[in-house]
């Protein structure tokens, strides 16, 4: 009974920081709301095996293939505002991870390098060629992790509030106050497959990653770099992230949250697919503003 009551108290207090679970709906989600059940679609799920865990796996639509990575503690269901949108133009692809949603439990540590590698693993499975990826969170993460380790593999990556560290330099530090405590409770309450599985997948948010920033420098695919303006990740460490990838875009969410992808698809969806359709085009900071000041000012 105190580990159920220990995790419903972290459920809560992540719910708070836009961690992992939804909040009350809004005007704008409701608008938005998906009709189809994601994350448990006998129709469109299937399920591979990598590095000897099952993974489970749905894809909809055609076209231009699109890899979405969901948050920790979540599942394909988290993306469902986003599956409903980009699968009308593009093949969607998404995947619990291991020790997630559908997915099998992998027998031992839980690592964002495995959960990349997973993904890299799904892509050849389906023999996709090079996608557009999508990642929210700790699928932010992995999103930079697959440009970095796979090139090849990825044209275009959108990363929503990922960290390079799990410091309170990348953490927001009251997001770390209150998560700390509740995860170090859970560690000592595993008394059940299910309770184990969640502190499994906690914990990793308090020891990983260990992404050095100058290593976002190999990263070659134009990237778009999002996060909230009142999000769990702190500013400055986004911006970390923006100035060290050679081909990056910068996005910051206005009187948002870490969870505007929710709060907010209509506006968020509509971010990311200007993103991915348009060409992208490295602005000069000189050079291109008094190109447009010359426009703007020019006889008429």
């Amino acid at each position: 009974m105190r580990t159920e009551v220990i995790s419903l108290v972290l459920s809560a207090a992540v719910l708070q920081f836009g961690l992992l679970a939804r909040g009350p709906i809004s005007a704008v989600q409701a608008a938005s709301k998906p009709a189809a059940k994601y994350g448990s679609n006998p129709a469109a799920g299937k399920t591979f095996t990598h590095d000897g865990v099952e993974l489970y796996y749905e894809v909809y639509g055609t076209g231009e293939p699109l890899l979405m990575v969901h948050g920790n503690g979540g599942s394909i269901l988290d993306l469902s505002a986003q599956i409903d949108y980009f699968r009308k133009r593009y093949k969607v692809i998404a995947m619990d991870s291991r020790d997630h949603g559908r997915s099998g439990d992998s027998p031992d540590r839980l690592t964002y390098e495995k959960m990349t590698g997973d993904l890299a693993a799904l892509l050849d499975h389906l023999q996709t060629g090079p996608v557009n990826v999508l990642g929210w969170s700790d699928g932010g993460i992995e999103a930079l992790l697959l440009g970095m380790r796979y090139p090849a593999k990825v044209k275009k990556l959108a990363s929503m509030a990922a960290n390079l560290n799990p410091t309170d330099k990348a953490l927001h530090p009251d997001a770390l106050a209150l998560i700390k405590p509740m995860v170090e409770s859970m560690a000592a309450n595993q008394t059940t497959p299910q309770a184990r599985r969640e502190y499994k997948v906690s914990q990793i948010m308090l020891v990983e990653p260990h992404i050095e920033a100058r290593e976002l420098e190999a990263l070659v695919a134009p990237t778009l770099v999002m996060a909230g303006d009142h999000d769990v990740i702190a500013d400055e460490h986004t911006l970390e992230i923006y100035h060290h990838i050679p081909n990056s875009q910068l996005c910051i969410f206005p009187n948002a949250t870490h969870m505007v992808p929710y709060d907010d698809s209509i506006l968020f969806n509509a971010t990311v697919e200007r993103f991915f359709r348009a060409p992208f085009v490295k602005k000069d900071r000189i050079k291109d503003t008094f190109k447009s000041l010359e426009a703007m000012r020019a006889p008429r």
